[in-house]
């Protein structure tokens, strides 16, 4: 710290002590603060160094025990296996059941057209919503005063034309004992246009007749086939035209049902497109719906299917037709198959033979199944589907019997990650000769 103050030279000391003395007291007054500041600054880096050091002293410390620490001995646990529900592939002769759904409609729906004008006279009490008829009843009856007068008229002029015919006959043969010795007598002379009109004037009159008798009995308005009345449009002591509809009916001796099948659904059934029955007769079919909490039964027959493929479903149309549906032995229950009805249809499909049998929760998007291989590892496939219901899939090829296929979900499946079934059994090959009767995909 001596060397802060600024002491005088020797060769100067010969100078006036005063003057010495006061110089020497003006250099030691200025060198006082730079002192003090390099003390501050020191007792400062002294404080900052105490939490540096004992900082460098942890961290050497823990470096130490890091390094001398005993090291346990490495041991590497293989991942566990995911748990899966499986159940397995069997071998199986069955008969698939295709089941659809439509409504029910008549075989003939038709609506009843006044072909006569006049007023309506009679009303069989048939003519009803819901009543029956058989064939020829008649429904409705239009007042004929009219259509009778016509009638006789027509019949007077027929009788006139007859007599006109008799008389130019009979001008004619006497025309011709006449002209008997004249060469080539002219056709007039022989009467003969006479009698060609005579004859054609009778049969206008005829044909005017026959008219006439038709006119009278369209005033009976009747139909060709036994049914049902679905609605009713006029009442009795109205007047109605020709054309006025007075009616709808439908015909009970024939229903149908429309189901819309599927391509999968062909396949099960065996049947090409545009599929006739002809005199093969087509495939039975059972219709069955719920009704009242009691399911009704009525046996069918898929009689043919459309030729071409609807554009918006992408299906293809069959029907179904059913013989004498109001009758009350159609049924077990005696319940009639009702114009309106929502029905199911079972169709009898083709027998498959030797197929591979999965449960229909194996088959995953794009036809694959993931199997669990013997050394429990995850095995992918791809399959061929022959058939698919609710309950079960039907594979002609990428899986065999006694494999375990996966039912469960898996998330991220990975080919040769490993698992384990939760429930494995004894598998074997099985036969199966009872139809399949549960639901599939329409």
């Amino acid at each position: 710290m001596i060397n802060a103050v600024n002491f005088i030279p020797r060769e100067n000391s010969a100078m006036d002590g005063g003057s010495h003395g006061h110089a020497l007291m003006v250099r030691c007054t200025e060198g006082v603060p730079d002192l003090i500041k390099e003390m501050r600054m020191i007792a400062r880096l002294r404080q900052a160094a105490w939490p540096i050091g004992v900082g460098m002293a942890g961290i050497a410390i823990y470096a130490l025990l890091q390094v001398t620490k005993p090291q346990p001995d490495p041991s590497i646990e293989p991942p566990r296996p995911i748990r899966v529900e499986v159940v397995p592939a069997i071998r199986a002769t069955t008969r698939p059941t295709v089941v659809a759904y439509g409504e029910v409609r008549p075989g003939v729906r038709t609506q009843l057209v006044a072909q006569v004008g006049g007023k309506i006279m009679q009303i069989a009490p048939a003519f009803i919503e819901g009543g029956q008829f058989d064939t020829g009843d008649v429904l409705l009856s239009i007042e004929d005063t009219d259509y009778r007068a016509a009638v006789d008229e027509r019949q007077a002029r027929v009788a006139a034309a007859r007599v006109d015919l008799e008389q130019a006959l009979a001008d004619a043969d006497v025309a011709r004992r006449q002209l008997v010795g004249q060469k080539s007598p002219s056709p007039l002379a022989l009467k003969k246009p006479q009698v060609a009109r005579a004859e054609s004037a009778l049969k206008a009159a005829e044909t005017a007749l026959a008219l006439a008798l038709t006119n009278l009995e369209r005033t009976q308005i009747s139909l060709p086939f036994a049914g049902r009345v679905e609605s009713q449009s006029v009442d009795l002591g109205q007047y109605v035209n020709p054309g006025k509809a007075l009616g709808t009916v439908f015909g009970t001796d024939t229903a149908e049902v429309r189901l819309a099948l599927t391509m999968n659904q062909l396949s099960a059934l065996g049947v090409p497109i545009g599929f006739a029955g002809g005199e093969m007769g087509g495939l039975p079919t059972t219709l069955s719906a719920m009704m009242g909490g009691t399911l009704h039964q009525w046996q069918g027959v898929l009689t043919g299917l459309d030729a071409s493929i609807d554009p918006t479903t992408r299906t293809v149309y069959g029907t179904v037709k059913i013989d004498n549906p109001y009758q009350q032995t159609h049924s077990v229950t005696g319940m009639p198959l009702a114009v309106g009805l929502y029905v199911d249809a079972e169709i009898q499909g083709r027998p498959i033979v030797d197929a591979i049998q999965i449960a229909a929760e194996g088959l995953r998007a794009g036809d694959e199944i993931y199997v669990v291989d013997g050394e429990g590892l995850l095995d992918v496939r791809q399959v061929a589907v022959i058939h698919r219901s609710r309950d079960s899939v039907l594979l002609s090829g990428g899986a065999e019997a006694g494999e375990q296929v996966i039912v469960s979900a898996i998330r991220n499946p990975v080919r040769g990650m490993r698992l384990e079934a939760m429930d494995s059994g004894t598998i074997a090959d099985s036969v199966g000769t009872e139809t399949a009767t549960e639901d599939n995909e329409a």
